[in-house]
């Protein structure tokens, strides 16, 4: 029996100019119900006392799951580069679910 390949699909990833240039974040808050996983990006200046979400993400469980494989994969990779990544200390309560 001959088995076919599935035809490989070659995927065209347009990037305009105003996402292009990024956001910078220092905080993320991820939520979670059983359909998708919500993660906001948010901007926390120092001293201020209000801080703005600088990006949404909703991802569905699987996507989330390989998004956390190819985070790993690319922070693995950069420590072998520029070696360990050493966290800061979280800010005091902090709920669970956000890194700063």
């Amino acid at each position: 029996m001959d088995k076919k390949k599935p035809q490989e699909v070659k995927l065209e990833i347009q990037l305009d100019d105003e996402v292009a240039q990024g956001a910078y974040v220092n905080l993320a808050v991820v939520n979670h119900n059983e359909s998708e996983f919500v993660i906001d990006l948010i901007f926390v200046q120092p001293q201020a006392p209000r801080a703005k979400v600088r990006s949404r993400v909703i991802l569905s469980p699987q996507h989330a799951k390989r998004f956390v494989a190819a985070l790993q994969e690319n922070i693995s990779r950069y420590e072998k580069s520029f070696g360990e990544i050493k966290p800061t200390q979280q800010v005091v309560n902090e709920p669970a679910g956000h890194y700063h």
